[in-house]
């Protein structure tokens, strides 16, 4: 019952998401350290705010310890991407992380970190996999492991602070006088940003900032239909921005000053100029199959070359690695950075917003004004089916030849189905972290992209 998806291994707790069967996959990920030739293996561990995500954690770190891995774990719950900066920056054999990020409350989650910071790719996990089952599994109380230094309780905070004042230009944020409302969605965000800018003349209010497990009822992602207090108070209060993070903070959305909800297919083209043009980067852009056209417009605009990977942050990590884009984003809100780890970082990317603003001397809104006026507006919209709606597989789609007109020129079998027109797409894909099949269209009409996906449903109804 443990299989990796998208990223990482995610299940309902107490139905497979158990404590023995973290205890397996604890022992397997041990099989797997001991593979490698070293003499000590180290791993730090991190965990959110979910449901005994803390406990869960220790579970990891008392077989690891067993195992003779030396771990640090963390004091408190952490960003996912506190896990993957220690990994890269501290030379640890792997990183762990309890969470299931978006997932609804009932979820949890555990998600392999490699050393250099980036998502465990799929050689990785499945050879974990493999290795399930296969030793018993090791065990040596959390005490006894601290006594015998096997284990050590950490604040991991401090140094990713650190590393992040000195990646931004702290300067000339604080400069620009800007107030924001942040939505931490009960998840692990915290006050990162708050502490990174110390003194300033950005002001950060925050909702949802305490530890609540069942996320208030909704699921900690930030789309739209999760930001309704969000955006209602962006307009009431006049905020220039709203900002939401997702459960593990890696992920970001905005609402601009008049609360209208901007998701990333648009931020990541807007930080795409911002990393070329003002920071000066060299590299490309990357994006997922589900990505907008808006972002290889962009990228041509710049002089850069646009890639496309399957989903996944793992496939954008190793763009990064290969040192071929300065900046990768996927369609949830995921956005990463040349010079960084090759990982997502939802607090990064609030504080590249804020210096964008402050280096182009302009409103949010303004900046999103230019960019429509010099590349157009696209509108992107999506909608999910549950998997036990779906009578057969995908690939018995009856496909059009058309989408409303527009003939279908080319179909791209990347990571699902999508079909392509000049003007506009559709596409399915089945998902990796939930059990839904997802439907995505873009066009250059609000209404038509609604209608896509409208149309994409009933397609896979008629299965």
């Amino acid at each position: 019952m443990i299989k990796f998806g998208t990223d990482g291994w995610r299940a309902v707790i107490a139905k497979d998401y158990t404590f023995d069967n973290v205890k397996i996959l604890s022992q397997a990920i041990a099989d797997y350290l001991k593979k490698e030739k070293r003499s000590q293996k180290k791993i730090v561990i991190g965990y959110d705010t979910r449901f005994l995500s803390d406990e869960f954690a220790i579970t990891v770190a008392c077989v690891l310890a067993a195992n003779g891995v030396k771990v640090v774990l963390a004091d408190s719950c952490v960003p996912t991407p506190v896990v993957s900066f220690h990994a890269k920056y501290n030379k640890y054999d792997l990183g762990v992380m309890i969470t299931a990020s978006h997932n609804p409350a009932p979820f949890n989650g555990l998600k392999i970190k490699t050393k250099e910071g980036g998502s465990a790719d799929k050689v990785i996990t499945d050879e974990v996999e493999a290795l399930i089952g296969k030793n018993k599994c090791g065990w040596l109380e959390i005490e006894k492991a601290k006594e015998k230094k096997l284990v050590e309780i950490k604040d991991l905070s401090a140094e990713y602070i650190r590393f992040l004042k000195g990646f931004v230009d702290l300067k000339i944020i604080k400069k620009r006088k800007v107030k924001v409302l942040l939505d931490l969605m009960y998840g692990s965000g915290g006050d990162f940003v708050e502490k990174i800018l110390g003194k300033s003349n950005v002001k950060i209010d925050y909702l949802h900032r305490e530890k609540n497990p069942s996320f208030g009822g909704t699921n900690p992602e930030p789309v739209e239909n999760n930001l309704g207090e969000l955006i209602k108070k962006v307009k009431k209060d006049k905020y220039d921005l709203g900002i939401a993070l997702d459960g593990d903070a890696d992920r970001i959305a905005m609402v601009d000053n008049r609360g209208n909800y901007i998701n990333a297919q648009v931020l990541l083209p807007l930080l795409g100029i911002h990393m070329v043009k003002n920071r000066k980067a060299s590299g490309g852009i990357g994006k997922t199959v589900v990505g907008s056209n808006l972002i290889d417009t962009v990228a041509l605009s710049l002089g850069v070359a646009c890639y496309e990977t399957p989903v996944g942050f793992k496939y954008l990590s190793r763009l990064f690695k290969e040192n071929l884009i300065c900046i990768g984003g996927e369609e949830a809100g995921g956005i990463g950075y040349k010079g960084y780890i090759p990982e997502r970082d939802g607090s990064l990317s609030f504080l590249l917003l804020l210096e964008m603003i402050a280096y182009e001397g302009k409103s949010f809104e303004q900046l999103l004004l230019n960019l429509y006026k010099k590349y157009g507006k696209w509108y992107y919209c999506r909608g999910s089916i549950s998997v036990k709606s779906v009578k057969n597989g995908l690939e018995n789609l009856k496909l059009p030849v058309d989408l409303y007109g527009n003939k279908i020129e080319r179909v791209n079998n990347l990571d699902g189905i999508k079909l392509i027109t000049k003007n506009n797409w559709l596409m399915f894909r089945k998902s990796g972290t939930e059990p839904i099949v997802r439907v995505y269209a873009e066009s250059k009409s609000l209404k038509e992209a609604q209608k896509l996906v409208s149309l994409g449903k009933q397609m896979i109804y008629d299965l």
